[in-house]
C-alpha cells in the first residue's frame, strides 16, 4: 500500500539519527509517556479507593433503609409488602440510637443497632468480616468494632456497661444502665463503621428505648446496588407517602462527591505533564522546520500544496504522540499490577512504612482499570500531541520557496 506524501516524509524525518534533534525526539515521546501513564496509575488508584469504600459501606448497611416520621408499629405487615416488591433480595428491622458505653473509667458514644440476627442475614454482611468471638446478640450479648473496642480497652468476654439518652429524660425517676457481654469484634475497615456501631438484639434495642413494640425503620437488600433508585420508585408507590425511604448512595454522597471531585481534579492537574510534553513535541517540529527549510522550500516550488506540507509536521506530531501515549499506557497497567510489589520493596529499602495499616486500615493499595478512563486518557494525551504540531506546520506551509532557495 502507497503512503501519503506527507506521511512517508514524516516518517523519513523520524528514522533515527545521532544527532540532536533525535534526542529531543526521545525526551518529548518520554514526557508523554510520563504523563500518560501517571494519569493511569492515579484515576486508576482513586477509582480503587471508590469501589473500596463502595464495598465497606455496603458491607455494613443496606441498599435501601425506609424510616416513618413515628417508631413503625406493623414491622411484619411492612416487611411483606417490601419483600414481594421486584428488585428486593430481603428486609429487616432496626432499632437503633446514640448510647453511653461505659468500661472501667472509658467512656465512647457510639450508636447501638438492634436487629434481628436472622433478617440481619439478608441485608448485611458483618458476619463475614468477624476478626474475634462470633457474631452474637441473643440475650445480653453485643458486637462491635475493633476500633471501639480499642477505644474502650475491651475485648470478647468483657463486661460493658450501657446507658441509653432515655435514662436521663425524665427527673423524677432513676435508670440504671444495662449491662451486656462482648461476644464478638468485627472489622471492615472503615473508621465510621468500626469505632461507631454495636450490635446487640432487637428487644435488647427496644429496652434501651423504652420501646414496648415496633422499631425505627427497615433495611432493604436489592438486587442490584446500583439501580436502587428503580426500586425505590417502586417502594414508594407500594408503601404509604409517610414513609421516609432513602438509597444508600443519598446517604453517603457527601463522600462519593469528595472522591469524584478529586479525581476530575486529579485529571486536570496532571493533564499538565502532558500538555508540557507536547511542548517539547512543539520544539522538535519547529527545530525540523528550520532544518528543513530549503528542502521544504523546493516541495514548494514543484507544486505541493501548503495542506500537503503542514500534514507533515502534524502527522509527525501525531505519531510522537501515539507512540508516548501507547507505551505510557501500557507503562501504567505495568506499574499497576506490581504495585504493591513494588510498595513492599520500597518500604523495606527505606525501612519504613510508606503505607501504615493503622492509619490507612488497608493492607495494599486498591486500584480498579477503568476501561473509559483509559480511553479518556489517551484520547486527550494524542490530541493534545496533534495539536503541538499545528504551529510549525502552519509555519512551514507559509514559507515563502524563492526566500528558502535564494542560497540554494
Amino acid at each position: 500500500m502507497q503512503l501519503p506524501f506527507s506521511l512517508f516524509l514524516a516518517l523519513k524525518y523520524m528514522r533515527p539519527k545521532r544527532t540532536f534533534q533525535s534526542i529531543i525526539t526521545i525526551i518529548s515521546v518520554l514526557g508523554v509517556l510520563l504523563g500518560v501513564a501517571v494519569l493511569v496509575i492515579v484515576l486508576s488508584v482513586m477509582s480503587g479507593f471508590d469501589d473500596m469504600w463502595r464495598d465497606k459501606i455496603l458491607s455494613f448497611n443496606a441498599h435501601i433503609t425506609v424510616a416513618g416520621y413515628e417508631v413503625i408499629d406493623d414491622v411484619d405487615g411492612l416487611i411483606e409488602i417490601i419483600e414481594k416488591t421486584p428488585g428486593v433480595k430481603g428486609a429487616a428491622p432496626l432499632v437503633q440510637g446514640l448510647v453511653f458505653l461505659q468500661k472501667g473509667e472509658r467512656v465512647q458514644t457510639p450508636i447501638a443497632r438492634g436487629i434481628d440476627p436472622e433478617h440481619e442475614k439478608k441485608v448485611s454482611r458483618i458476619p463475614e468480616h468477624m476478626v474475634l468471638g462470633s457474631f452474637d446478640v441473643e440475650d445480653d450479648h453485643l458486637v462491635m468494632g475493633r476500633d471501639l473496642a480499642m477505644q474502650l480497652g475491651a475485648t470478647v468476654g468483657d463486661k460493658i456497661l450501657v446507658y441509653s439518652p432515655q435514662s436521663f429524660a425524665s427527673g423524677d425517676e432513676v435508670y440504671l444502665p444495662e449491662e451486656f457481654t462482648v461476644s464478638g469484634l468485627y472489622d471492615l475497615g472503615m473508621w465510621e463503621f468500626d469505632a461507631g456501631f454495636v450490635l446487640t438484639s432487637l428487644d435488647k434495642a427496644r429496652d434501651l428505648y423504652k420501646l414496648e413494640e415496633g422499631v425505627h425503620g427497615i433495611q432493604v437488600m436489592t438486587d442490584d446496588p446500583f439501580r436502587v433508585e428503580e426500586v425505590k420508585q417502586r417502594l414508594q408507590e407500594e408503601l404509604p407517602p409517610h414513609y421516609h425511604i432513602t438509597t444508600w448512595m443519598e446517604q453517603n454522597r457527601q463522600l462519593f462527591a469528595t472522591l469524584r471531585v478529586e479525581k476530575n481534579m486529579m485529571f486536570f492537574l496532571l493533564i499538565i505533564i502532558t500538555i508540557v510534553a507536547a511542548f517539547g513535541i512543539t520544539n522538535t517540529l519547529i527545530t525540523v522546520a528550520v532544518q528543513k527549510t530549503r528542502e521544504i522550500g523546493l516541495l514548494k516550488a514543484l507544486g505541493f500544496s501548503n495542506r500537503s506540507v503542514m500534514g507533515v509536521f502534524i502527522w509527525q506530531g501525531w505519531i510522537e504522540g501515539t507512540l508516548g501515549t501507547l507505551l505510557g499506557v501500557g507503562s501504567g497497567l505495568l506499574i499497576l499490577h506490581f504495585r504493591n510489589d513494588l510498595l513492599r520493596l520500597l518500604s523495606y529499602r527505606f525501612n519504613m512504612e510508606l503505607f501504615p495499616k493503622e492509619l490507612y486500615h488497608l493492607s495494599e493499595i486498591p486500584a480498579t482499570v477503568s476501561v473509559a478512563d483509559i480511553v479518556i486518557v489517551a484520547l486527550s494525551a494524542m490530541v493534545i500531541c496533534t495539536l503541538a504540531g499545528v504551529i510549525p506546520a502552519y509555519r512551514a506551509a507559509r514559507l515563502d520557496p524563492v526566500r528558502a532557495l535564494r542560497y540554494e
